[in-house]
């Protein structure tokens, strides 16, 4: 959410940063309901100093036996207090408007963000690896005869309908290994404290990282009130909510393996096919609370863990910085890493790491206390996938498949596949 404080200050680049994510200028509306609120506050407080003044006469007028004045300074002390109460009720009232109104806009991208409309405009900032060179037509990842024995999308359809999957035997078990050797990379070489979260959790959760109130079609609620996570980074950003931390505990990182559930509203026909857009799915994720002047640093950094998940699997990706069009609505700036498929012929997401600076934390109000002494200050926080589970298990599907349709598998993953180096034509691991 954005600063008040800030938008009074300079009305024209509040604007000019939602112009650059192509939104119409707010700082008019905002202001107006600001000033009024205000104005709601100072006239009940003048309101309540009136009343307090009243109250002390009252006594006096009742001790001096004025009995007239006595009832006149009633009725006003009555009055007053209706008055102030309903000028009070107001204030809420346009508190809430404009708190409101500040949470369905977006965040200021950083100066340093490309400007642009859509995926088109994102900027390469790097590639590593090289695609292979195939003799053969490389197939998609439900196509590869290793692969269809357990990738099951008509018995999941029959039980959940559509961009659902059921995986069996060495794809599961794949799968698996993935989620599993991320965690312990993270853990042991990048300095993540794993947890374990609630995939299910209270309004308060979602509206701290900015899922809600604009994106709720996006998610799904149970009907007593709770909503499925679409990502974990829910959870572990809203760990800090309405703390006031100390400066020696930051940074704060972290990492967790849920489930992740998303309505995909709006994304009808697109990526319909296997298991790259789905409802449900796995990813191991990502999450930095730090010092506002630690945080871009900190960005570099997790753009590197995930980066190095990549690398460890021997997989090639381009990294992009997403230009002011394309990028979250919480960020105020994210690189996406994109992983070759070579069954697509092109490079795919399979990370977005982004740093949201304070807007997030004033939503939770998450904040921190400076070693130098001084009031608290709100933290920054950042996310990123570490990676999507289940694009990954894909790009390593598709990027390790031979011409005779059986898959050779990273020699990182051989560890928790229990030395077992493919997946033969026939779907055994072997």
């Amino acid at each position: 959410m954005h600063d008040i404080r800030a938008i009074r200050e300079n009305p024209a680049a509040f604007d000019a940063a939602l112009s650059r994510r192509g939104a119409a200028p707010m700082s008019a509306e905002v202001l107006a309901l600001d000033e009024a609120r205000r104005a709601r506050i100072t006239a009940a407080e003048t309101a309540q100093a009136d009343q307090n003044r009243a109250s002390k006469d009252v006594g006096a007028a009742k001790a001096s036996g004025n009995e007239a004045e006595f009832e006149r300074l009633r009725a006003l002390v009555a009055d007053k207090k209706a008055e102030v109460a309903a000028m009070q009720a107001e204030a809420r009232e346009l508190d809430q408007k404009l708190t409101d109104l500040l949470l369905t806009l977006p965040n200021s991208p950083l100066a340093e963000v490309p400007q642009g409309a859509d995926e088109n405009d994102n900027v390469e900032l790097r590639r590593w690896g090289s695609p292979r060179a195939l003799d053969f037509k490389p197939l998609e990842h439900f196509d590869i005869p290793a692969v269809k024995p357990g990738m099951d999308f008509e018995t999941a359809a029959k039980l959940s309908g559509s961009r659902f999957v059921v995986l069996r035997g060495s794809v599961a078990r794949l799968h698996r290994a993935l989620a599993q050797f991320m965690l312990d990379v993270h853990t042991t070489e990048h300095g993540l404290t794993e947890m374990i979260t609630p995939v299910l959790v209270k309004d308060e959760a979602m509206y701290g990282t900015n899922q809600l109130p604009k994106f709720a079609e996006d998610s799904y609620r149970t009907t007593n009130g709770w909503w499925m996570i679409p990502t974990s980074e829910v959870t572990l950003t809203n760990t800090v909510a309405g703390d006031v931390l100390e400066d020696a505990a930051l940074p704060i990182r972290m990492t967790a393996h849920t489930l992740c559930f998303r309505s995909e509203a709006g994304s009808a026909g697109k990526d319909t096919s296997g298991m790259l857009r789905q409802h449900q799915f796995e990813k191991v994720e990502m999450v930095s609370i730090t010092r506002p002047e630690d945080s871009l640093a900190e960005h570099e950094r997790m753009t590197g863990c995930a980066e190095a998940i990549l690398q460890k699997l021997g997989l090639p990706y381009r990294t992009v910085v997403l230009c002011t069009g394309d990028m979250g609505f919480g960020a105020q700036k994210t690189h996406d890493i994109e992983v070759w498929l070579p069954g697509q012929n092109t490079y795919r997401e399979i990370s977005s790491v982004s740093v949201c600076g304070d807007f997030q934390a004033r939503r939770m109000n998450a904040r921190y206390r400076p070693a130098g002494g001084g009031k608290p200050e709100y933290v920054h926080t950042l996310n990123g996938s570490g990676l999507a589970v289940g694009r990954c298990l894909i790009a390593v599907l598709e990027n390790g498949q031979q011409a005779d349709g059986s898959v050779d598998l990273p020699q990182a993953l051989h560890a928790y596949t229990g030395g077992k180096t493919r997946i033969d034509a026939t779907g055994a691991l072997v």
